[in-house]
């Protein structure tokens, strides 16, 4: 066979290869390493490749410690099943069913334009405003959830200022024709899409103003291209810079607190508040530090930002604050639901910053030492999201009798919740705390302790530093959660 296609096949098949092979290369550890660590580490290698590679789906392979640990003997299943829904995964399903309510009532697109009227419509400063939008409300829900609202906003706005997407790229592959046999389509102003053709090898302009030569035309194009990309790209890199400032704000977060608990029982340190107070002045610093090389990048970092100027792009930029204007009109007033939402939320950030943020004295000192924890607060508050209605309630209604008696609307429902909450994501969680439970029952986490002891007499910033490094690569090909999950366990024995 022709070694380019077998070649193929075995890529085609790479997952199916990977899948069966994993298993018996990793064989010779049983007989390595002593009885039931060698098991344990046979178990986290195997779930690291599958992680690694996604020859399984995440959220599968998280759960193999429910069937591997109990029949190798590593832990039993009472111990492995519980680790999938402690508190820490409450807590992370709270901010996921606080982001679905604000996607049902769409407060997160009020937010968005609000913030973008502010910033002003010039490319740098549109980046800026959407990647303040992003990152703020990836503090309080998923990385994920953030921008899968954000992006379509985003494809809107960009739409009113440049125009369709598809113009734009042919206008991008323009080249000067010496025939003059051409064809050019060109967005003068947001929505308002003009063609200009030529007939008979010889160009036919009907409006001097507008004469524009290709290369103008392909520049200019390629300048509103490049402002797209930035546009798009600034989302996600907000949305995880965001995620850093809270607990619930990304899921590697939850996976520390959740592994500190079982390592370290009596270490109360981290909790929301003291988190965020560590936290939050990193994000904001990374957060300018992105969009000024975001900016920079795409999105006419120039004198521009500060300085009008007369020009078509002003024109264009005119034009798409009128739209940003309209859309937000068109959203009239702040309905009682949407106002709902930004109240819980509110009181939903405030209580879990207060609950013991340690710098001062929070609420949690009303309850018995350790009885109330972030998740609590959390799931006290989505409570109310199922009940609380989405109209505003009046006395009027008891008393007339032609009033119409359907039934109240709650500002959330569960069909709603179970659609838009990523259960896989909980799962995930729940495979990192058994894993870790039972690299710590085998005595695993001892033995690879005991193999890191030179790496113990590296001076700590040295240690921080080649961590760091190593495990940012190491998240180029695999998943942030995986990644925490896989390597927390040896650097918490370390």
């Amino acid at each position: 066979m022709d070694p380019a296609k077998f070649s193929r096949k075995l890529w085609s098949a790479r997952k199916q290869l990977i899948l069966m092979l994993a298993p018996l290369l990793l064989l010779p550890l049983l007989f390595v390493v002593p009885s039931k660590e060698g098991k344990c580490l046979y178990v986290v290698l195997l779930m690291a490749v599958y992680w690694c590679t996604e020859a399984l789906p995440l959220a599968v392979t998280a759960m193999l410690p429910v069937c591997l640990f109990p029949t190798m003997g590593i832990l039993p299943s009472k111990k492995v099943c519980p680790q999938y829904f402690l508190e820490t995964n409450f807590l992370f399903l709270s901010g996921l069913v606080m982001a679905s309510a604000i996607e049902e009532w769409g407060l997160h697109r009020r937010i968005a334009l609000k913030v973008l009227k502010i910033v002003g419509v010039k490319p740098a400063w549109l980046i800026l405003g959407m990647m303040i939008t992003s990152s703020f409300l990836s503090m309080w829900l998923s990385n994920t959830a953030t921008t899968a609202m954000m992006l379509p906003i985003a494809n809107a706005i960009l739409e009113s200022l440049f125009g369709n997407l598809e113009t734009l790229k042919e206008n991008c592959k323009l080249k000067s024709d010496p025939e003059g046999d051409t064809q050019v389509k060109m967005h003068v102003l947001p929505c308002e899409k003009q063609m200009l053709t030529t007939e008979n090898n010889r160009p036919d302009w009907t409006d001097r103003s507008e004469q524009k030569n290709l290369e103008e035309v392909r520049r200019e194009a390629e300048y509103q291209m490049k402002v797209w990309k930035g546009f798009l790209i600034c989302i996600p890199y907000a949305a995880s810079i965001g995620g850093t400032a809270t607990l619930t704000g990304t899921a590697p977060n939850l996976i520390l607190v959740g592994q500190l608990k079982s390592y370290f029982p009596e270490c109360d340190l981290i909790n929301f508040g003291s988190w965020f107070v560590f936290a939050f002045p990193l994000m904001l610093l990374f957060l300018i530090l992105g969009w000024i090389w975001i900016a920079f990048l795409y999105g006419g970092l120039n004198t521009r930002l500060c300085i009008s100027k007369h020009d078509a792009r002003e024109a264009a930029e005119a034009k798409a604050r009128a739209v940003i204007d309209e859309d937000y009109k068109k959203l009239g007033p702040i309905k009682f639901a949407e106002g709902s939402i930004a109240f819980f939320f509110i009181i939903f950030a405030v209580l879990l910053f207060t609950r013991d943020p340690k710098f001062v004295t929070g609420w949690s000192i009303f309850f018995p030492k350790g009885y109330v924890s972030d998740a609590v607060t959390g799931v006290i508050i989505i409570s109310i999201l199922f009940f609380f209605p989405s109209q505003r309630p009046s006395l009027r209604w008891w008393f007339d009798s032609r009033a119409s008696n359907t039934p109240y609307v709650p500002l959330l429902s569960w069909r709603k919740a179970q659609e838009c909450v990523p259960w896989n994501i909980i799962l995930l969680l729940g495979g990192g705390f058994a894993m870790a439970k039972g690299c710590e029952e085998s005595g695993l986490a001892v033995w690879i302790g005991n193999h890191l002891q030179p790496l113990a007499q590296v001076p700590s910033a040295v240690a921080v530093i080649l961590i760091t490094a190593f495990i940012a690569c190491f998240t180029e090909f695999a998943s942030n959660t995986a990644t925490i999950i896989i390597f927390l366990p040896v650097i918490a024995e370390l």
